[in-house]
């Protein structure tokens, strides 16, 4: 007769056992799982809030990097070497960025002085139709209505120019973090591949090869979403800008560089840049310009939304509309608008890197999948540990 091996629950256990319902059981198990992931989740958000003028950066740099890295890679491959291409880029994306800033400030300027005299001649347009038009204001209720806006704002103007201290308190610590990013930006280009060397060693050695791979797909898709949006951005501040143009709308250059840059918030941001410069339009040129861009606008969103996204955005991140949404609003509500600026490419790195790590076709990877998933000159984390 063979012994029954291993621990035997005590009867008195069985027995409690068998009186609570199974769901309860299965109930208060995954219960307390999810408590110890949310005080897990609690603290890492915490940690990353104390550390966000650290993280910020980082991450800030590792988007432009993924801009960036293509064409060190290209030059690469062209026999340059690694430090020299690593400045090449970098050097000419900042001048690039430099040119398109002092273009878009230069514009901004010479735009100013016209944008006031059309805002001067659109408010007295709408004293003249508050007062002879349907309302039938008189002009003494519209001085009232104008000294109670001037006490309001020198009741508060205390505040304002705290606000306006702390602003510049902030322009030192943004200053900071620049160099910061840039600092990281020229290691990210030049020695990434080490980096993730050192960083996926954490992994055990059984299961490290296929992490690998799962994180250079996650940087593979992170190359992809960078890329496609970048395509989508320049497609709304060029449709825009034309619309702007073609209006006569004050300051058409610097409105098409606002659409550009919020269009790297998914869905949200060209929509708010969009209202902005239907705002201006509507306060310049009255309200027929208005809505004319207003259709100029919504035809964008409209191209963006049935061709570019589906084509450029799904292809490179394979997310659906409503986790994006998601996203960026739990981005906006936890870390403002870094939060909703960076939401999306993690979202896009975390989808792939887990499918990678979940696909059963992934179970065996070689050190050759590895090489295949993100081309890189550096020897893969598999062969580093064979050459040691």
């Amino acid at each position: 007769m063979g012994d029954r091996t291993g621990p035997q629950t005590p009867r008195g256990d069985r027995d409690v056992d068998d009186a609570v319902p199974r769901a309860l059981r299965i109930s208060a198990a995954l219960g307390w799982r999810v408590l110890v992931l949310v005080a897990a989740l609690y603290v890492i958000g915490r940690a990353a809030g104390y550390l966000a003028a650290m993280i910020v950066p980082v991450a800030i740099a590792l988007l432009l990097a993924a801009l960036l890295v293509p064409a060190v890679h290209y030059l690469v491959r062209r026999r340059v070497p690694r430090g020299v291409a690593t400045a090449l880029v970098l050097v000419s994306g900042l001048l690039v960025l430099g040119g398109v800033l002092t273009f878009v400030v230069i514009t901004f300027v010479n735009g100013v002085p016209d944008l006031v005299a059309q805002l001067s001649n659109s408010v007295d347009a709408v004293s003249a139709w508050l007062t002879a038009g349907p309302l039938h204001l008189s002009e003494l209720q519209l001085r009232e209505f104008t000294d109670r806006l001037l006490a309001t704002l020198r009741e508060n103007q205390a505040g304002i120019t705290s606000g306006a201290l702390t602003t510049a308190a902030t322009v030192g610590e943004t200053l900071t973090q620049m160099l910061l990013v840039l600092f990281t930006l020229i290691f990210f280009l030049y020695d990434g591949g080490r980096i993730w060397g050192f960083v996926i060693r954490v992994a055990p050695t059984g299961v490290r090869t296929r992490v690998d791979v799962a994180g250079r797909r996650g940087l593979a898709a992170l190359v992809s979403y960078v890329r496609a949006t970048a395509a989508v951005a320049v497609v709304d501040a060029v449709g825009i800008g034309i619309g702007l143009a073609v209006l006569g709308v004050p300051l058409a250059v610097p409105l098409a560089a606002l659409v550009f840059l919020g269009a790297f918030v998914p869905i949200i941001g060209a929509v708010v840049a969009g209202g902005v410069a239907v705002l201006i339009a509507f306060v310049a040129k009255g309200l027929v310009a208005g809505l004319v861009v207003l259709g100029v606008v919504i035809a964008v969103m409209q191209l963006e939304s049935h061709v570019l996204q589906p084509l450029l955005l799904g292809r490179a991140v394979k997310l659906h509309p409503l986790a994006v949404i998601l996203a960026i609003a739990a981005g906006l509500l936890t870390a403002g608008i870094a939060g909703a600026l960076l939401a999306v490419p993690l979202l896009a790195v975390l989808n792939s890197g887990i499918r990678s790590l979940l696909s059963e076709a992934d179970e065996h990877v070689s050190p050759a999948d590895v090489r295949a998933s993100a081309p890189e000159e550096s020897a893969p984390v598999a062969d580093q540990d064979q050459a040691g």
